[in-house]
C-alpha cells in the first residue's frame, strides 16, 4: 500500500511568542515494512536556527529556533510512504508468556531494536500494582504470548471508552485507568504498563492510520490525527508485534510508523520551551490517502 501522507499541526498563542526552541518529530523514515519514497517538511515562522538527527530509537528529529515573535506556529508534513503488509502470526504459536519474560530478562542485547529498553518503568508510564493486575487476566500458566496479548489488547478495547474530553496528554495511565476513558495515547499507556508490570516488554509506537477504510469496512478510531499503539515483544522467533488496543487490530497496512519509544515523551510531535503567557489552542489536520485518491483534511481540535 502506498499512501500520500498530509499533516498540519498549528498553535494559536494568546499573546506573542518572542523566542522558542521546538523539537519536532513529524517525518516518517524507512523501517522494516516500510518506505519513505518522498517526504517534505515545513514550519513557520521561519527559524533562525534549525538541525536534524535521528534519536537512539531511530527517530527523525528537526530542533528548531525562532526568534520572531508570533502568535501562530505551524508544522506542515508532506509524504509519500508505502507500507508492506505484516507477517501475523497464529497467536497459538510461539513461546508461552513466561519464556518470553525469561528471555527478555536474560537478554544482553543493548541495540535500539533489544527489548530491554521497554522493560521497566519509564517518565509517562510508571508501573501500577492496580493496571498489573488487571492485566495478568490475559496470562494464565502456559499461555502463549501473542495469544494473551491480543486478549489484553480486546479487553482494553471492549471495557475503556474512548473519549478525547476525559484527559490530556499529561494524564498518567493510572487516573485513565480508574476511570475507564481516554484516547489512543492513554490506551497505549494502560498497555504498556499492565505486560511491563508482569516482565513483558512492550514499546510505544506513534504514527498515522489510513484516513478511509476500504469498502465495507469501518472507520477507525483515530484516523483523524497522529495516532498511537504499541509494538509487544514475543521472544526471538516472533519478534516485535503490533498491537493497536484502540481499534482492537492487529498492526498491518492500515498504519504507517512516525515514531516509536519507551512512551510519549520519547515519540511527542512538537516538544520543546517557549517564552509567552497565556493559553494556547492546538489544531490538526490530517489525511493519509491510498495513492491516486484524494480527500479534503479533516480538523480536530486538542
Amino acid at each position: 500500500m502506498i499512501y500520500d501522507i498530509s499533516q498540519t499541526t498549528g498553535y494559536v498563542y494568546a499573546y506573542p511568542v518572542p523566542v522558542a526552541r521546538h523539537v519536532v518529530r513529524m517525518v516518517p523514515v524507512d523501517r522494516p515494512r516500510q518506505r519513505v519514497i518522498a517526504s517534505h517538511f515545513s514550519v513557520r515562522p521561519e527559524p533562525v536556527e534549525w538541525s536534524e538527527a535521528t534519536d537512539f530509537f531511530g527517530n527523525r528529529v528537526a530542533i528548531i529556533r525562532i526568534e520572531t515573535a508570533h502568535t501562530r506556529f505551524t508544522v506542515h508534513t508532506t509524504a509519500r510512504v508505502e507500507v508492506m503488509p505484516a507477517d501475523l502470526p497464529d497467536p497459538e504459536q510461539g513461546p508461552s508468556w513466561e519464556e518470553v519474560r525469561e528471555e527478555a530478562a536474560s537478554n544482553f542485547d543493548l541495540s535500539a531494536s533489544s527489548p530491554v529498553h521497554h522493560l521497566y518503568s519509564s517518565p509517562a508510564v510508571p508501573l501500577s500494582a492496580t493496571i498489573t493486575e488487571w492485566a495478568a487476566a490475559s496470562f494464565p500458566a502456559g499461555r502463549p504470548m501473542l495469544a494473551g496479548a491480543i486478549d489484553l489488547m480486546h479487553r482494553l478495547h471492549d471495557e475503556f471508552t474512548y473519549d478525547s474530553k476525559a484527559t490530556d496528554v499529561s494524564t498518567p495511565p493510572a487516573e485513565a485507568f480508574a476511570i475507564r476513558r481516554g484516547v489512543c495515547q492513554d490506551f497505549a499507556h494502560i498497555m504498556i504498563a499492565g505486560l511491563r508490570g508482569l516482565g513483558l516488554p512492550t514499546a510505544y509506537v506513534s504514527g498515522f492510520l489510513r484516513t478511509e477504510p476500504p469498502p465495507g469496512k469501518e472507520r477507525l478510531q483515530g484516523a483523524d490525527a497522529t495516532h498511537a499503539w504499541v509494538s509487544v515483544w514475543c521472544g526471538d522467533v516472533l519478534g516485535w508485534q503490533g498491537l493497536d488496543p484502540t481499534n482492537a487490530l492487529r498492526v498491518s497496512t492500515d498504519h504507517v510508523v512516525l515514531a516509536n519509544g519507551r512512551d510519549y515523551s520519547d515519540v511527542a510531535p512538537v516538544g520543546g520551551v517557549l517564552f509567552g503567557s497565556g493559553k494556547q489552542k492546538l489544531s490538526v489536520a490530517v489525511d493519509v490517502i491510498p495513492m491516486g485518491e484524494r480527500k479534503n483534511a479533516r480538523k480536530i481540535r486538542a
